[in-house]
């Protein structure tokens, strides 16, 4: 069962981050801004002026006490252990931004928005460097690849997939998701399964900075490998009924987390797959060989084991958690030495789950 973290928002949580040092924030409708301690404890609150949703939040890496969040149009930094006012705060976006991301050596910060625009911020000289535009619609995503602080992946939807570097304005490679879908019409749907389109929701970069997620609408998880200047599915597989909401690598792993508007969370480990094609340059530490049995509900949220690995060629996941509301937002982070998966969703409290075979 999930431990629920209360007391601190009164509406719909819809992003969540974690520090190197154990902190939580959580950004929630309505403007609101919780940071926790790693027992759950509420440590701070602010309301941003405007009551506009907190779409985003971002511990920054080398000094954990700063943080960013994007509300409205606006992303302002905040001392996490005063965050009443904000110590900076930057209107570069011209419609509401659904995503921040820092690059490895935290000079530079995009932020993607519904006009589907991404707005890259140097946050030394605190200007635009660069303004991406090529979403036709909502930029739902973006995230910098780890190792390569010039190149970055975003996602919308216009069921676009894009690879950038920072050299140009203009995209090294895109992918329509919905083509993909075509060759695919030909295989029988199981009953009362709709075709969704594949808006693109979410994107996430395992750590060797070469290796990404895209989670869709039409509920599948798609893996993709950067080769120089453009790109390769790798993989394609499907364990929601719903959209998938969420993709979240674990750190230095090939372990996958996905979340969707079906209620369920998901861990898959993608890792043979992967290295079956390609030898990665930066190997995923933590990966223990031990037989780990994939998992399936067996009523409320208790795990229970099912088949091993994969089942006639189809990726089975690892862990399935029937935690019963539509995931907004996912996270793993260390709490007293474990790993843990941490869940925003419709309701105003934060739902943590332990990963301790992991």
């Amino acid at each position: 069962m999930a431990v629920k973290w209360t007391g601190g928002h009164s509406s719909p949580i819809l992003c969540l981050n974690a520090s190197q040092e154990g902190l939580v924030a959580s950004g929630a409708e309505g403007g609101d801004l919780m940071a926790w301690g790693e027992d759950g404890t509420p440590l701070g609150h602010t309301r941003f002026q405007g009551a506009d949703d907190v779409t985003s939040v971002l511990f920054s890496p080398s000094c954990p006490t700063k943080l960013y969040a994007s509300h409205g149009e606006t992303i302002s930094l905040l001392d996490v252990r005063s965050l009443k006012g904000s110590l900076d705060h930057f209107h570069v976006n011209e419609e509401e931004i659904n995503c921040l991301s820092l690059n490895e050596t935290e000079n530079l910060l995009a932020s993607a928005d519904d006009s589907g625009a991404i707005k890259i911020l140097d946050l030394e000289n605190k200007k635009v460097s660069r303004s991406l535009k090529r979403h036709s619609n909502i930029c739902s995503s973006v995230a910098f690849r780890p190792q390569r602080p010039q190149s970055l992946v975003s996602c919308g939807l216009d069921m676009q997939v894009m690879l950038w570097n920072l050299q140009k304005a203009r995209p090294l490679w895109i992918t329509n998701l919905q083509e993909d879908e075509t060759e695919e019409m030909e295989s029988p749907q199981s009953p009362g399964q709709l075709l969704n389109p594949a808006l693109a929701h979410s994107v996430s970069v395992a750590s060797c900075g070469n290796i990404f997620s895209c989670g869709a609408e039409d509920g599948k998880v798609r893996i993709f490998r950067v080769m120089g200047v453009k790109c390769e599915q790798e993989l394609g597989f499907k364990g929601h009924t719903l959209g998938v909401s969420q993709v979240c690598f674990l750190p230095e792993s090939y372990l996958l987390l996905t979340g969707g508007n079906d209620g369920k969370i998901m861990l898959w480990d993608i890792s043979s797959e992967v290295e079956k094609k390609h030898k990665s340059p930066t190997k995923p530490t933590h990966r223990k060989k031990t037989k780990r049995a994939a998992y399936t509900k067996q009523g409320g949220n208790t795990p229970a084991p099912v088949a091993d690995e994969e089942e006639h060629g189809k990726i089975l996941p690892k862990l399935s958690i029937e935690h019963g509301e539509k995931v907004n937002w996912l996270l793993t982070t260390r709490i007293k030495g474990y790993q843990n998966i941490l869940v925003a969703d419709q309701t105003s409290c934060i739902s943590v789950y332990p990963l301790k075979e992991f």
